[in-house]
């Protein structure tokens, strides 16, 4: 390991004053015990912390009432003045020579190229070395650059930037060295440099859409896909004595490298043609899902960056399209394994899953780094029945909000990979992300520490439609109502349907005033497909009610909405859609309502609410039905449930393994 200088992230105690015949005592009247970056902790003397970095030291006796004490009194000059303090510790962590080194996965990762050979040197090996000229290879193979000579002036029209060295381990300790440009020191572009990634419920939707039709799931991803495409950007830089003989010399750029503004968009239109030249063409839906008419369905691409997974009958012939037109050189993956942050695994009987234990062991991984230790194991996100809005405790420092920060933001994605059973506690946490409390943070653990004992949810990927036989089929009339022969208007541009039907089904909750300072109510919506939950809703609304029957009808018209939205997504992606949507509360008047055409709403304001939902059952887009509220699996997502309450309702869908047959899922 190469170390000039003491590097530590901060002080994190101290013990003293000591004596020379105390065993602890090591040269100094007081020792502190250093939090290393590494993450090691270890107690050093007081003195020679102070002499590598007394700026910290002094802000650390000024926090903890100590520069009166021997041993820190010369110190006090540092600390007087408050802003001053604050300037120099500034400094001090930015300085030269001050940068911290980093690591991963106990590897030194190194500050930049100046330390690669030092560190090869240091370990006896040369990886590092390696990794940099692995980059400059692929960088030569792929003619990124042209040569302007030696010390040449900057073309006109042209920027002048510089190239930086970023380094990586995998987690087989491979070391990864890349090459990216400043991009942020062009000026903006006048142009759209967007370029999208498919959505998290899209590429859901898809993977079912593969079981369903009995199609094969594969993955993909382009090596060094930027440096397929031509950037639009001029650009050149100054060689660094990296580039051997061309050190010092001025290259001009003509390739989408990494960091660019431009150059992700670049690599989207490259690979966009490609597909077209192939047959595919992007849905309506989504436009980062390509799709093609083959063998009496579709078969999907879905594009996120240069991560491709392909749902078809060979995946392995569009990979081979894709290497022929496009000359992509593709890592492929027989089936599909890890993907956008998630698992794909099968039960015994077959049933494809897709789950987040491998991104919650990162998680819990970096909140050992955070915290020291691994969270205590819960049976429930938060406590039944509490409201973490009227917590009184401390604010947390701006370390702590942080962390906070950090750890709400992991929980977020894992609910959007597919852990919706945490998405009530993540939306009431959420809030306080700003301005969070002591007591809010360890609610956060709690959460952490529940995914810890259940890592094995996922959400089962299951193609049976359910049988809803046996529910009463209404027996109403609507033609005289105001709403007349009203019927749902389908997208007259959709693509031929094809493949096998699906049947759409959504639960509807609400809890009347979840939030017990501003009264707003919580909802939760889940759909299905088939027997495979596809998406989730939870959230606080918009408006306060006053009575359940309220919150419950604003519920149902979001759900309603979310409806139509998904029926038409299924439709621009060529799927059969049963005629009805199931939807299930447990809100009997809410139903009754909804359903009898000579109901009357006697609660203005809920207006519009009541409308929206009528007009979907008038025009024989919804079938609305009752459930009681201890078998609505939307119950999980508008409340904080017990143990006891919470399993039987996630359990059949995140921890059953296995089909389930025509299971009657109401």
């Amino acid at each position: 390991m190469v170390t000039s200088v003491f590097k530590f992230r901060s002080i994190v105690g101290h013990n003293g004053p000591l004596t020379p015949s105390d065993p602890k005592y090591n040269g100094s009247q007081w020792n502190l015990l250093i939090h290393w970056e590494d993450d090691s902790q270890t107690w050093e003397p007081l003195t020679i912390i102070a002499k590598d970095d007394p700026v910290s030291v002094a802000a650390y006796g000024k926090a903890n009432d100590l520069l009166n004490e021997p041993g820190w009194k010369r110190l006090r000059n540092i600390a007087r003045r408050e802003k001053k303090l604050q300037r120099m510790l500034k400094q001090a962590r930015i300085a030269p020579g001050r940068r911290l080194p980093k690591y991963k996965f106990g590897v030194q990762i190194p500050n930049g190229y100046s330390e690669v050979e030092a560190l090869d040197k240091a370990n006896g090996n040369t990886f590092w070395k390696d990794a940099c000229h692995k980059e400059l290879d692929l960088f030569q193979e792929y003619k990124c650059f042209k040569d302007a000579g030696k010390h040449a002036p900057t073309p006109k029209g042209y920027q002048r930037i510089k190239l930086i060295w970023i380094f990586d381990v995998k987690q087989d300790l491979r070391r990864r060295a890349r090459l990216v440009a400043g991009g942020h020191m062009t000026d903006p572009i006048k142009e759209s440099s967007y370029s999208g990634v498919v959505s998290l419920r899209s590429f859901r939707i898809c993977i079912f859409l593969g079981e369903l039709n009995d199609l094969k799931i594969g993955s993909a991803d382009v090596s060094s896909a930027y440096l397929e495409a031509y950037t639009q950007e001029k650009v050149v830089f100054t060689a660094g004595e990296e580039f051997g003989e061309l050190c010092g010399h001025t290259l001009i750029i003509v390739k989408a490298l990494y960091g660019l503004r431009s150059s992700g968009k670049r690599f989207n239109e490259r690979i966009s043609d490609t597909l077209r030249d192939i047959g595919f063409w992007p849905s309506y839906a989504d436009s980062e899902v390509w799709m093609r008419e083959h063998n009496g369905h579709y078969e999907y691409v879905c594009l996120y960056v240069d991560d491709l997974a392909v749902m078809a009958e060979n995946p392995s012939d569009v990979y081979k399209m894709l290497r022929e037109v496009g000359k992509y050189k593709l890592r492929e993956e027989e089936g599909i394994s890890y993907h956008i942050g998630g698992d794909f695994f099968r039960d015994p009987d077959g049933t494809l899953c897709y789950g987040a234990k491998t991104y919650i062991k990162r998680m819990l991984a970096n909140y050992e780094r955070m915290f020291g230790t691994m969270p205590k194991e819960y049976n429930s996100p938060l406590d039944a029945g509490d409201h973490p809005e009227l917590d009184t405790s401390e604010f947390l420092d701006d370390d702590g909000i942080k962390k906070y920060q950090s750890i709400i933001g992991a929980l977020q994605w894992a609910v959007s990979l597919c852990r919706y059973d945490i998405n009530c506690a993540v939306m009431t946490m959420g809030r306080f992300r700003t301005a969070p409390r002591k007591g809010h943070l360890e609610r956060l653990k709690r959460i952490v520490g529940y995914l810890k004992k259940y890592d094995m949810g996922a959400i089962r990927f299951r193609t049976c439609e359910p049988d809803y036989s046996h529910l009463p089929e209404p027996n109403v009339d609507w033609t005289y109502a105001v709403y007349g022969k009203v019927q749902e208007q389908i997208p007259p541009d959709i693509p031929k349907p094809l493949g096998k039907t699906v049947v759409l089904t959504c639960y509807v909750d609400a809890n009347l005033m979840h939030d017990m300072v501003t009264g707003r109510s919580a909802m939760g919506i889940l759909h299905m497909l088939n027997q495979t939950p596809i998406d989730s809703t939870s959230k606080r609304q918009d408006t306060v009610e006053t009575a359940t029957y309220g919150s419950e009808f604003v519920a149902a018209r979001v759900a309603t909405e979310q409806i139509m939205d998904l029926r038409n997504t299924l439709r621009y992606l060529g799927v059969p859609v049963e005629e009805r949507t199931y939807m299930f509360g447990d809100n009997n008047s809410v139903v009754t309502s909804s359903t009898l055409p000579h109901s009357v709403l006697k609660k203005r304001h809920q207006l519009l609410a009541y409308h929206r939902v009528r007009e979907a059952i008038a025009s024989r887009i919804l079938r609305f039905h009752h459930i009681p509220g201890t078998e609505n699996p939307a119950d999980v997502l508008t409340k904080n449930l017990s143990h006891s309450v919470a399993w039987p309702l996630i359990k059949p869908f995140l921890f059953w393994a296995g089909e389930m047959g025509n299971a009657n899922l109401e």
